[in-house]
This record gives structure tokens, C-alpha cells and sequence, in this order.
């Protein structure tokens, strides 16, 4: 298995040359099976499928390009060694986010991550930026980076898979391992703290 789509990628999982590549319309669960069954090829398609997502997960915790793909891959790596352990109770999607989640407040656990502002959307190039308004920009972002950084490791994660990532309440508990009802509490302390930080001592 080889993730090609990010660059410096280099997850593989060594296959014999007559494992047959699986069918691109087959769904998760069919490609869990199959690589269950000894196909490993499949594993490779479900790595495809989701490696992009991964990475911006990743990505969102720590801001890092290198960092978030060596987080990637190593979530990948836990996925292929646990995949006996799924049970399909949830979407395989659900139970590779919440791997991913793991490695992710396992590895800022013990530092600030660099995350990326809530507030930066793509911009059509309409010009050079003034230089005052790229300051005051960039001081914004990185006020928002430290504010999101010193919240409760659930809180952080819940606002992540929320704000960035638009998933449902009932998806997010489910990757979370917490119910609907905390799911949407975290979320609604999570912005109440960042509101909090980012206005600072009354």
C-alpha cells in the first residue's frame, strides 16, 4: 500500500504480486472484509478513499504539513493492524476518524499545536494584500491558534470535527465515544471558552 496523493507519503504494506486490485465501486465494508479475507489490495482503496480527509484532519491539529502526514500515516498503520477489531457498528469512516482523533491528542498532548484559524477561507487572488491588513490578519490567526490550543483535549477535538469538518452531532459522539448530548455540550464550551480566550481578561 503506498499513499502517493500527499507528498513524502510512504506508507506500504508489502502484497503478493497476484493480489488482484479490488472494484472501485465496492463499499467499505466489502473492502474491510476483502482485506480481511487476504487481499491486502484492499486496503489500498480504502486507503485512497480516505487518506485525504485523514490528512486534513491531521492537518487541523497541528498545522504542520510533514507533521500531519506522518500522523496520517501512522493512523493508517494502527487502522491496518486493528482491522480485525472493527465490528462495522459504525461506518468505517466513523471508526477511522476516531483513530486518527487518538493519534492526534496523543501526539499535542504535550506541546501547543499550530492549528489553523477558524476564520482562514480560500480568496480568489484579487490582488496584493496590504501589508497593515496582512499583519493584523496574521496577528488574528495566531491568537485564534493559541486560544483553540488551550482548550480541553474533547473540547478542542469536538470543535475540530464540527467547525472544520461539518460532521453531525451524532458522528462526532460516536468518533468521540460520548453521546449526542456531550457531544453538543463540548461543542457549545468549546466556542464559550474560545470566545473567552479571544477577548481576554475583562
Amino acid at each position: 500500500m503506498a499513499i502517493t496523493d500527499e507528498p513524502g507519503w510512504t506508507l506500504r504494506v508489502a502484497r503478493p504480486e497476484s493480489d488482484a486490485p479490488p472494484d472501485a465501486e465496492a463499499g467499505d465494508a466489502d473492502l474491510v472484509r476483502a482485506c480481511l479475507d487476504g487481499q491486502r489490495a484492499a486496503f489500498d482503496a480504502l486507503v485512497r478513499r480516505h487518506q485525504r480527509q485523514v490528512y486534513q484532519l491531521c492537518h487541523r491539529f497541528v498545522g504542520s504539513h510533514e507533521e500531519a502526514s506522518d500522523l496520517a500515516q501512522d493512523a493508517f498503520v494502527r487502522a491496518y493492524r486493528g482491522l480485525r477489531g472493527y465490528r462495522g457498528n459504525a461506518a468505517f469512516s466513523t471508526w477511522l476518524y476516531r483513530i486518527a482523533v487518538n493519534v492526534c491528542l496523543n501526539r499535542v498532548a504535550a506541546r501547543a499545536p499550530r492549528l489553523v484559524p477558524l476564520d482562514r477561507v480560500e480568496r480568489l487572488d484579487s490582488g496584493a494584500e496590504r501589508p497593515d491588513t496582512a499583519l493584523l490578519r496574521e496577528e488574528r490567526a495566531a491568537a485564534v491558534r493559541r486560544a483553540i490550543a488551550q482548550l480541553p483535549k474533547r473540547q478542542r477535538a469536538t470543535l475540530i470535527l464540527r467547525i472544520y469538518h461539518e460532521l453531525p452531532h451524532d458522528q462526532i459522539a460516536a468518533i468521540l465515544g460520548s453521546s449526542v448530548g456531550s457531544a453538543k455540550g463540548n461543542l457549545f464550551h468549546a466556542l464559550a471558552n474560545l470566545k473567552r480566550l479571544l477577548q481576554g481578561p475583562s
